[in-house]
């Protein structure tokens, strides 16, 4: 062997090393179904979307991963974690995916792979029962409240530049936003039109949403790691579409927001 062949076979192996090492070389979809399961992560306090019904993992997104996770032949095992730390942990390959709704947003885009819209996702508003506010451009010169770290949240710094300002004030959590709005320390909360419409829904002596919502349409959808993610996006893709041609998302939509919508069947334009 020569000189020049022994360094080409090692330039080679190491190559290969490396590729393998930063996982440019595998397919999640096969390491998904070979071991018979997708682990997920969310914040399970993002009703309806996710929530705890006595002590037990409830929500739509439960219910339409089950069922995209059958189309696939494997089971979903899920975590309950901050929000903030969620999409770090997918990064550093602690779970396969995030099933908690994800804005989709450009910047998203260029760094997570994501599967087609799940749910509507434009920005609205709610209030306390017998609020003062009409309609959304009310809120200039008052105090909303908003989840941080959301593509909302960046949504709603924007409306309150174009209204003229308004104070925003940051949570950890919806819930904490949505107890300081009943305790009369917020005049509203923005939020995504789908969790708000569920609050009022199910508190209608507390809450009311205040029409219409004010963001440019927005969606959720899903996402995990670009890095050997497209057969597994791709399959992932054509569960959601067959779950919405069949019905089965239609009856999941009535049952957690009341209504049943439409979702678009390619990634919308951004």
């Amino acid at each position: 062997m020569t000189l020049r062949t022994t360094l080409r076979a090692a330039l080679f192996g190491a190559t290969a090393l490396a590729l393998t090492a930063t996982g440019a070389l595998a397919d999640m979809l096969e390491d998904i179904k070979a071991a018979g399961k997708i682990t997920t992560a969310t914040e399970m306090h993002y009703a309806p979307f996710d929530m705890l019904e006595n002590g037990e993992y409830a929500g739509f997104n439960k219910e339409l991963f089950d069922e995209v996770a059958k189309e696939l032949g494997v089971t979903a095992e899920y975590q309950d974690l901050p929000w903030a730390s969620i999409l770090p942990g997918l990064e550093v390959s602690k779970f396969d995916f995030v099933n908690a709704p994800v804005t989709i947003t450009p910047e998203r885009m260029e760094r997570y792979a994501f599967t087609l819209p799940i749910s509507d996702a434009t920005v609205a508003l709610v209030q306390r029962k017998g609020g003062d506010l009409t309609k959304p451009e009310d809120i200039k010169g008052k105090t909303v409240g908003i989840q941080k770290g959301t593509a909302q949240e960046k949504q709603l710094e924007a409306y309150s530049d174009t209204l003229g300002g308004f104070t925003i004030r940051g949570y950890g959590s919806p819930d904490e936003a949505y107890a300081d709005l009943a305790a009369g320390r917020l005049d509203a909360v923005a939020g995504s039109a789908p969790n708000l419409a569920y609050l009022a829904k199910t508190r209608p002596d507390v809450f009311e949403t205040i029409q219409p919502p004010f963001g440019e349409p927005k969606y959720f959808a899903w996402v995990t790691r670009k890095e050997g993610s497209e057969s597994l996006i791709e399959a992932m893709n054509a569960a959601l579409i067959k779950i919405q041609d069949d019905g089965r998302l239609a009856a999941m939509q009535e049952k957690w927001f009341g209504t049943a919508t439409a979702l678009p069947k390619e990634m919308p334009a951004m």
